[in-house]
């Protein structure tokens, strides 16, 4: 199985996207956008807030309550050279975010540095204004690495938080397909409504389509919500540049599920579950994956990481979804933790098994991405027909587009 699944070729999850079709600004209103509906092998379109009308009456919605931060840091040196330092994730704190964004004085982070050749040694500064007071924040960069650079970030008045300082520095940090540059209208579109906890480096941008106003009425139709939590980071916007998905080493992204959620997820087991995008469904399958760990290697891990191709071995029995949950909460209260804290290089390609997931509800994503090869696991082919007629039926596409709703 494993073999197979790493003989993909990527060539086959290609398809021609004009640059014209991709949305470079949201709609005016979230929900006016167009939703296309795969049910029963056929295809039909309508708006985003009908989306009610096509829900199955059992539906379990999965949001991401991660939060979009300004993770781009723009420094002037005195030559006048541009440094761009583009946070990715908190290396103090153990990687901890809401540590890290509640840290005062100092902050270590791996970053990508634009224009790194230009920045030789010697710190960045800039000078900003927090709440009326003046704020000076200074880069120092203590590890390069070929894809990283470690990089010291420190500020006085020591007082103020890390979010603090990245709120008043930092830029919305817009997809690399979106060619301009972002605008204060970006920080509340390129953010869901319900975003809570920050740790983004890109929206989960499925979420974007929801008001308050269409939650408040499948709440009344009687559509359940729960939340988790997966930080995007900057791999999702990587393609496969291989022949094949076995050459691809797939990104590790933090996820947070608290124990609430899994006990819910367990009540409700048998109901349509449906995750709010891809980063929803990459959290719920992990959630899976990590309980078959435990029960595979024993409650000691207090690192849990799901590897890409840990659901593709060989195994002579699976558990059944409520009984890999029920293991994560007997693991959570063994330890006393309220919630389940990990990381995930899960990918999900044809092939996979899919566990908890029963539809999905999702933008239009780029040609030979590892985001098309998880459509395609729950829909099969399927995914060339939707992307068809969406293209032949002006729909938007990318992560300021339309959404699909796909019930295989």
């Amino acid at each position: 199985m494993i073999k197979d699944v790493k003989n993909i070729n990527i060539s086959e999850y290609d398809y021609p996207l004009p640059n014209d079709r991709i949305a470079v600004y949201p709609l005016a209103e979230r929900d006016d956008s167009k939703l296309l509906i795969l049910k029963d092998n056929k295809i039909c379109q309508s708006h985003f807030k009908n989306i009610g009308e096509f829900l199955p009456k059992d539906s379990l919605l999965v949001f991401n309550e991660t939060k979009v931060v300004r993770a781009r840091l723009q420094f002037i040196k005195d030559s006048g050279a541009a440094i761009e330092v583009f946070c990715l994730e908190p290396v103090s704190h153990c990687g901890d975010y809401q540590l890290a964004f509640s840290s005062q004085g100092s902050v270590e982070w791996r970053c990508l540095v634009g224009n790194s050749r230009r920045w030789k040694d010697g710190d960045l500064s800039m000078t900003l204004t927090v709440e009326g007071r003046e704020v000076i924040l200074k880069a120092t960069r203590i590890e390069q690495h070929d894809a990283y650079s470690v990089v010291c970030l420190r500020w006085t008045p020591e007082e103020l938080s890390f979010a603090e300082v990245l709120e008043a520095a930092g830029e919305i940090p817009l997809p690399p397909y979106i060619h301009r540059d972002a605008e204060p209208s970006d920080r509340e579109r390129y953010q869901t409504v319900f975003a809570k906890y920050e740790g983004s480096v890109a929206a989960p941008t499925a979420g974007l389509h929801f008001t308050e106003h269409l939650i408040n009425d499948l709440k009344k139709q009687g559509i359940s919500f729960e939340e988790i939590t997966l930080h995007v980071g900057a791999g999702t916007f990587r393609p496969v540049s291989s022949d094949t998905i076995g050459e691809h080493g797939m990104h590790s992204e933090s996820i947070i599920i608290k124990k609430t959620c899994i006990e819910n997820l367990i009540k409700n087991i048998n109901k349509t579950i449906i995750p709010v995008g891809t980063t929803s469904m990459r959290t719920l399958e992990s959630i899976y994956w990590i309980g078959m760990m435990l029960a595979e290697e024993g409650m000691d891990n207090r690192h849990l990481h799901v590897d890409q191709w840990f659901p593709y071995k060989e195994r002579t029995k699976l558990l059944s979804v409520e009984d890999s949950l029920k293991i994560i909460t007997e693991y959570l209260d063994l330890y006393g933790m309220t919630a389940l804290h990990a990381t995930t290089a899960l990918m999900i390609a044809p092939s996979y098994p899919v566990q908890i997931t029963k539809a999905l509800i999702t933008n239009f994503h780029q040609p030979k991405s590892t985001l098309l090869l998880l459509v395609s696991a729950l829909i099969g082919d399927k995914w060339k027909e939707a992307y068809r007629y969406a293209l032949d039926n002006d729909f938007r596409f990318l992560s300021y587009g339309d959404s699909c709703l796909f019930i295989p």
